[in-house]
């Protein structure tokens, strides 16, 4: 199993780029940043610093959208990052939220998503594409490559990345609904004629190392809550599309979120955000790892068992030091050969 870590772009940026660094000296292989470019710093201009500054660690956004940057820019962008330090990056991409709706719009539809995710992936290995009507390539575009991983929840949104993405994210580490969600995405992949084992999954979520004593879970789970709000404005929509009892989302994903009153994003993503008092202490639990080394190992194990090859670490909360090397020390190198 990889591990990466996810981090905001709050300033300094010096200190992400310590972050990641950290990291990749205990083990991860992936650094992953929020992409909104209103609440956060640009990710683009500190994925070069961190590349700078490591030597393997793959680098990329989780997740960007089809709408905030037009996809030639997109897609130049990663190619220059790849020329620079090595086809060291990934294309996590998904509707869009807070970079969407920060700015007064809604997300994308997933028929844009899917041309986005071709056309991003085209011109960044040097093909050419058709943006808009207007055929385009990157001439100076050698041996590129740009793996495009695709953030879902509903059951379309599955589909669409079982059948085109090259990699499957899931954000939250819920086995149960990892093993719904994981299936959805092969039975597309293997529909639309593809090796279902060709697609990566990634599941990405709160891990917070702590005793396991009820004083130290009670805080974790604090530090945590914010996770269930985020998720939440995603279930917010599938509800609306689907309804809450449909056959076609699970309940586990849905029914916690019956009591949401709305959202503010200028606590996204943030330990103690207001606006995520609805999410339950089983939610919490169920969606993010918490506890002591040995109970996460036994989680990822569950996960990994389900087809998950990834772990993605969010850190957003008061223990990001202690969590990365707690998961450098222990986790690690009991899931890695």
């Amino acid at each position: 199993m990889d591990f990466g870590l996810v981090l905001q772009t709050d300033p300094p940026g010096a200190a992400t780029v310590g972050l990641m660094r950290r990291a990749e000296r205990n083990g991860f292989r992936y650094g992953w940043t929020f992409d909104s470019s209103v609440l956060w710093q640009e990710p683009y201009v500190i994925h070069s610093r961190i590349l700078a500054n490591t030597r393997r660690l793959i680098v990329g956004p989780m997740v960007t959208n089809p709408a905030t940057r037009a996809w030639e820019v997109t897609a130049s962008t990663f190619a220059t990052l790849n020329e620079m330090y090595g086809n060291r990056t990934v294309c996590g991409i998904g509707r869009g939220d807070s970079a969407m709706r920060v700015a007064g719009r809604r997300p994308t539809t997933l028929a844009r998503l899917s041309e986005a995710m071709s056309v991003i992936r085209d011109l960044a290995e040097g093909r050419e594409a058709v943006v808009d009507g207007t055929p385009l390539r990157l001439p100076w575009v050698r041996d590129g490559h740009l793996p495009v991983w695709m953030a879902a929840y509903g059951p379309r949104a599955l589909a669409l990345a079982g059948r085109e993405a090259d990699g499957f994210i899931l954000q939250l580490a819920d086995p149960y609904l990892t093993e719904w969600m994981v299936r959805a995405v092969r039975e597309a992949a293997a529909g639309a004629g593809r090796d279902p084992d060709q697609v990566t999954v990634c599941v990405a979520a709160p891990a917070y190392v702590c005793e396991d004593t009820p004083e130290a879970l009670a805080h974790a789970r604090e530090q945590c809550r914010w996770f269930g709000g985020m998720v939440g404005n995603h279930v917010a929509d599938l509800v609306a599309r689907y309804g809450e009892d449909s056959a076609l989302v699970p309940t586990a994903l849905t029914a916690y979120i019956r009591s949401r009153q709305g959202y503010d994003y200028a606590h996204h993503g943030r330990a103690g955000n207001p606006d995520t008092a609805f999410v339950p202490d089983d939610i919490v639990d169920r969606f993010c790892l918490l506890g002591p080394p040995a109970a996460q190992v036994a989680r990822l194990r569950e996960l990994r068992d389900l087809g998950v090859h990834q772990f993605a670490v969010y850190a957003m909360h008061d223990a990001r030091e202690a969590t990365i090397d707690a998961y450098g020390a222990e986790v690690l190198p009991a899931l890695q050969p």
